[in-house]
């Protein structure tokens, strides 16, 4: 009787570990080439990709200091920060803002 549960619970254990190897992986990129700021996001093996020229890009963080961070133009938008820790988020977007100024 303890076998099938013991196969279940190891079954359970497997699948766990599966959800957490498709998120192990998660990105966020930015880069700055030239007279384009480059994002890309990664998110489950699913890859998100958005080109923004240097000029006409905004760098704004959300509804507080704390929130994520917006980079947007000419009608593409791409949230950035998950995976900085909330007091960082206001560093990052001053030092986003800065590296597009003098670049």
């Amino acid at each position: 009787m303890v076998l099938p549960f013991a196969w279940l619970e190891l079954a359970a254990v497997g699948f766990a570990f599966m959800a957490y190897a498709r998120h192990a992986a998660d990105r966020e990129h930015i880069l700055l080439e030239g007279r384009r700021l480059v994002v890309e996001l990664e998110n489950a093996g699913r890859l998100e990709r958005a080109e923004f020229d240097r000029d006409s890009v905004r760098v704004e963080p959300g509804a507080d200091d704390r929130s994520l961070i917006e980079v947007s133009g000419r009608g593409r938008r791409m949230i950035v920060g998950r995976y900085l820790r909330p007091e960082l988020r206001p560093a990052l977007a001053r030092e986003l803002r800065r590296a597009l100024r003098e670049a």
